[in-house]
């Protein structure tokens, strides 16, 4: 490759500097390559964005994609120069090489000096509801990335008219046709590379009503023209020049350090010669501080703490620089408050105390209020771009598995009911709360969940079953009323009289620990709570046969505490067996934390999601279906052991 190639501006170093400019120095240098990168096939199964790319090219049948030569620049452009001499033309990456500038598009659309510029995304939007998009909001980096590509295609040919859209998916369209996914399969090669596998002789009436929405961001692109509020202080021209001069020369951008520094992918957390940490010489650079010092407790790593980023941009960057005019704790009768829990993650941190916090006498007056037997439920999910159902919107919800513990009041643990629905092609969500409803009528003690997931799942079976036809849709909307409360924009409003309980909400009014830092998830309060409570220890180092506790996915022999060199208790969820070929649970998780509407169990949405494809063999199929069995029952026999540890905390009270 011509070293002038890489010292290009181009499409996916201008995102880089979107998101931080010092990203531009760090790509260039081997040495501080990211760790951290993933299988492009597993992130591309769970996001969609390949998928919704061909699903757009389709409503161009005429389209002729410029493919191959991937970084031969000059060589691109030319193909495209090529076929833009033409009156009326379709292309596929059209590709632009101007001044040291390089863009590819997705989709071009030239009638005469017309041009339609066309990116396309797997993020969705509501067409019937839609008014514009903020150039500040959630939407700059799309914006952003659209301009760069109408100002290159500009200063090559300033006698084009150039119209910009984003073509996103519709939330109020609804797919007409059943598998529509069936006919993008993604496909792999050695090097992790992922494409996207298109039914041959596929036409656009094969796929039934459009899915997708074309959205005209003229206005909004004027607005960075004119404003560029990204980049105050210089012209969108002049941000360019600055952004492909340092890439260039090799000159390093000095980014504030701040807030966004948290999830940095060149942090090196043991640099050596060959894997350097950009992290910490950024911080280095700025604050002039040893790594030792650096490493010290951040302000970021605050639960909760909202006030984190301008505390930051203000010079206030480790824990132990906050004040109580900066926390501004207000306590809580009977409970921790969330400022409360801001000061003790402090406090516990930099003294560094491991000894577990806890409002006893709120949680015993909350254990006080159970009804016997405790149920623990949980869920998995899924939401994609492109619709596995007929009759779905995209992203909208489709739920294909519970578990269900059982406590009883003398410390037995059943593991009572599952539930699984991976079969292609089905809607498997009032099936899936037929199978709920039976398993929780089995007795009348209360339920429990973790966190928001299940109620909101369950208000979206519920406006589910009021258009449809479903023979007992009363009976189970009633089901859902009786376990559930309506969220906010609810049009029904109700709150059950088994309304779940948040165990989440147990955690966070009534508990703390050093071992959490400033996460609440289970997948961080399950290895805390094993590491505290001596009982639990003993208990689940144990087989399963002699505890009294039974499992539908794990023999009779396993245990489930396993401890490392140091004594520590390891998560059980770090020794579930892999879902894919080195890939565990929390790695997928990791990989599809930004899918729109999913929050966690990234591990069981991936999986789910190759089982919708027909070429998945039944050996591999039943391997996967398995292993989000455990996996599915790991996550409520986990809310069992946070409920049996905090009922032997508040024992001495009792007595």
């Amino acid at each position: 490759m011509p070293q002038t190639h890489n010292r290009l501006l181009t499409k996916s170093r201008f995102k880089l500097a979107l998101d931080c400019p010092t990203k531009l120095y760090y790509t260039r240098k081997p040495e501080y390559e990211n760790q951290q990168v993933g299988d492009t096939f597993l992130e591309a199964l769970a996001q969609g964005g390949f998928q919704v790319e061909e699903l757009a090219r389709l409503h161009f049948p005429q389209g002729i994609a410029i493919l191959g030569e991937d970084y031969n620049y000059e060589a691109l452009a030319a193909r495209t120069h090529k076929l833009l001499q033409q009156e009326e033309v379709v292309i596929f990456e059209a590709a632009f090489l101007h001044d040291g500038y390089f863009i590819r598009t997705d989709i071009l659309v030239k009638k005469g000096k017309q041009i339609q510029l066309i990116e396309v995304k797997a993020k969705s939007v509501s067409s019937r509801g839609h008014n514009g998009f903020s150039v500040t909001g959630g939407w700059s980096a799309y914006l952003y990335d659209v301009a760069f590509q109408q100002y290159v295609i500009a200063q090559a040919h300033p006698d084009f008219q150039i119209t910009p859209y984003l073509y996103l998916a519709d939330k109020d369209a609804v797919a007409t046709v059943d598998g529509l996914h069936q006919h993008f399969q993604l496909v792999s090669d050695t090097d992790l590379r992922t494409g996207v596998q298109v039914t041959p002789g596929l036409q656009i009436t094969d796929l039934g009503a459009s899915i997708l929405a074309k959205i005209p961001v003229a206005e909004e692109l004027q607005q960075i023209f004119t404003t560029n509020p990204s980049f105050e202080g210089m012209t969108f021209a002049e941000t360019l020049a600055f952004f492909k001069k340092h890439y260039a020369e090799d000159i390093k951008l000095h980014t504030p350090i701040g807030k966004h520094c948290k999830g940095c992918e060149f942090y090196t957390e043991k640099p050596t010669a060959t894997h350097r940490s950009g992290f910490h010489e950024c911080w280095q650079e700025q604050l002039q501080l040893r790594v030792g010092e650096i490493n010290k407790p951040k302000v970021y790593d605050v639960w909760n703490f909202r006030a984190s980023k301008k505390l930051m941009e203000a010079g206030t960057f480790f824990m132990h620089q906050l004040t109580d005019a900066d926390l501004k704790v207000k306590p809580e009768a009977g409970k921790i408050s969330s400022t409360e829990r801001k000061a003790l993650q402090v406090e516990k941190t930099l003294a560094q105390d491991p000894e577990p916090y806890f409002e006893r006498e709120g949680l015993r007056d909350a254990f006080a209020q159970f009804s016997w037997p405790l149920n623990c439920i949980d869920f998995e999910t899924t939401a994609v771009a492109i619709p596995f159902v007929k009759g779905m919107h995209p992203y909208e919800q489709l739920v294909f598995q519970f578990s269900h513990h059982i406590i009883d009041e003398d410390g037995s643990v059943t593991h009572h009911t599952e539930y699984i629905n991976t079969r292609i092609g089905a809607f498997p969500n009032f099936e899936f709360v037929r199978a709920l409803k039976t398993a929780l009528e089995t007795n009348t003690g209360s339920i429990f969940r973790y966190h928001n997931h299940e109620n909101t799942i369950l208000n979206v079976i519920y406006n589910q079953l009021k258009t449809s036809d479903e023979p007992d849709r009363e009976a189970l909307m009633q089901f859902i009323q009786e376990i559930s409360h309506s969220t906010r924009t609810a049009v029904d409003n109700w709150t059950g009289a088994r309304d779940m309980i948040d165990l989440y909400k147990l955690v966070t009014d009534y508990y703390y620990d050093l071992q959490l830092g400033g996460s609440n998830s289970i997948k961080a309060v399950l290895p805390a709570v094993l590491n505290s409570s001596a009982y639990l220890r003993v208990k689940y180092s144990q087989p399963l046969e002699r505890i009294n506790v039974s499992s539908l996915n794990f023999a009779p022999q396993h245990r489930f505490i396993q401890e490392d060199e140091a004594g520590t208790v390891v998560s059980p969820y770090k020794n579930l067996p892999p879902l894919f070929d080195h890939w565990d649970a929390e790695q997928l998780d990791a990989a599809v934390t930004n899918i729109e509407g999913i929050s966690d169990g990234g591990a069981a949405l991936t999986a789910y999601g190759k089982l919708q494809f027909e070429a998945v063999t039944p050996e591999e199929r039943r391997e996967i279906e398995n292993g989000l069995l455990r996996y599915c029952e790991l996550d409520t026999l986990a809310m069992v052991m946070i409920l049996e540890y905090f009922r032997e905390v508040i024992k001495p009270l009792n007595r």
